[in-house]
């Protein structure tokens, strides 16, 4: 069985599916309140969505690829891997790039519920994220 290789190409497109998304779910507001109102649970239970979606899209809507033959990470396919590392990373990065935590959650002064809420706030970006993400890197695929 010969194996797929990811091209840096394949993270350059899914990059430009997260930044038309990301931006807009990390400095709202009302996304930063809706996860402060979320269990722990809850988040869980959306990462577990969010690697559904990334998943489906990139290999049940995209036919022209094959999981088993692509490169793994820990028995990950490198394409699904990477698609996960630009979804949640990048609400990351965005999130704490614009500070937007301290700015919504003035009220909140506990240091690990600042954590806990971000913690659900990102899982909650990453959802349009990857849908952005995989998007990109199927239309833009070879």
């Amino acid at each position: 069985m010969r194996r797929t290789k990811v091209s840096v190409a394949d993270s350059a497109q899914q990059i430009v599916g997260w930044f038309l998304l990301a931006g807009p779910f990390v400095v709202t507001e009302e996304v930063w309140l809706f996860a402060e109102n979320m269990s722990l649970l809850q988040a869980v239970a959306t990462i577990g969505v969010v690697c559904g979606i990334g998943y489906a899209m990139l290999y049940k809507a995209d036919t022209k690829r094959d999981p088993t033959t692509e490169q793994r990470i820990a028995r990950i396919p490198v394409q699904s891997f990477s698609l996960m590392m630009v979804a949640f990373g990048s609400v990351t990065i965005l999130a704490l790039l614009f500070d937007a935590r301290d700015t919504v959650l003035e009220s909140v002064e506990s240091n690990r519920e600042i954590a806990l809420i971000t913690f659900k706030t990102i899982s909650v970006g990453s959802v349009f994220n990857v849908v952005g993400a995989a998007t990109a890197d199927s239309v833009f695929s070879r």
